[in-house]
């Protein structure tokens, strides 16, 4: 799949503003006042810039507002009500603990559950996918919600169990990887299975179908080398789960605390960025891409 950058700034972004939301409301002792505001600030310029980023990849963005009309049987929709839900319900919750110095333990933890719910519908985007079948798992959601949890964990400065969870998120995202490059073949998707011939025997193409490259050839098939792919792996796995550890047991917490998100942040986006990269879609079948 094409590797686009406002979807890969979208799940990666909003995923660690929708867990840092997820922290905070299921905080027995919350921030209040400034550092309340500070924190419900970052958390929601991180998931409100997600979702402003996703809008531009659309080829009507102003049309954006009718998704939410198709909840009963779109991913798409649900995530749009689950985010402005979680949206309303914690910033009521934050503006109880800015203004009012008011913790509302039942509000945070709505709001927590509908921020995680927000993470979970995004990811089923894709999960339910079973033309993308390197997405079609119930590791997709799994990864989306531990990444999202971590970066959370990370932003609201909870050290040993970001550290925990850092762990946790590095070896689900290996095993996501190793799982969904045997996805493809594991399914017996085949020249024949896409054309409905293959009981006629082997099935091959004699030419392109097009003769210059067509939407579906510029959306769903995107073709990256497997030793680059290799490299990025390795790449996004140091960033978004080694370095961060590392930077977490050392002192000064706030300096290498900051390091440790950036980095973490960075080896997110490149997770994401294969994530899209990698995903083969079966129509590419039809044009030869296997």
């Amino acid at each position: 799949m094409h590797p686009a950058r406002s979807i890969i700034l979208f799940t990666t972004l909003s995923g660690l503003g929708f867990g840092l939301l997820a922290w905070l409301g299921v905080d027995r002792s919350p921030p209040t006042g400034w550092v309340a505001f500070v924190f419900f600030a970052i958390a929601y310029a991180l998931a409100v810039g997600g979702l402003l980023a996703s809008t531009f990849h659309l080829g009507r963005p102003e049309r954006a507002w009718r998704a939410f009309s198709q909840w009963k049987t779109s991913w798409l929709s649900r995530e749009g009500i689950c985010a402005v839900a979680t949206l309303l319900v914690m910033a009521v919750y934050g503006a109880a603990l800015v203004f009012a110095d008011t913790h509302m333990p039942v509000l945070g933890f709505l709001g927590a559950l509908l921020a995680l719910s927000t993470v979970f519908t995004t990811s089923m985007i894709y999960g339910q996918l079973q033309t993308v079948p390197r997405w079609n798992s119930a590791l997709t959601p799994f990864l989306f919600l531990t990444l999202s949890v971590t970066g959370g964990a990370l932003l609201s400065g909870r050290v040993a169990v970001a550290t925990i969870l850092l762990i946790v998120a590095g070896l689900v995202q290996i095993l996501w990887w190793r799982k969904g490059d045997k996805a493809f073949e594991e399914r017996g998707h085949t020249m024949g299975t896409a054309t409905g011939l293959g009981h006629e025997g082997e099935v091959r193409s004699m030419a392109h179908p097009h003769t210059s490259p067509n939407y579906l050839m510029r959306e769903m098939m995107y073709v990256v080398g497997r030793k680059h792919a290799q490299k990025l792996r390795v790449t996004a796995l140091l960033l978004m789960s080694v370095v961060p550890a590392i930077l977490l047991a050392l002192p000064a917490p706030h300096l290498f605390g900051l390091l440790a998100v950036l980095s973490h942040i960075a080896g997110v986006a490149a997770s994401r960025w294969l994530f899209f990269a990698e995903a083969e879609h079966v129509v590419g079948l039809y044009y030869g891409a296997r």
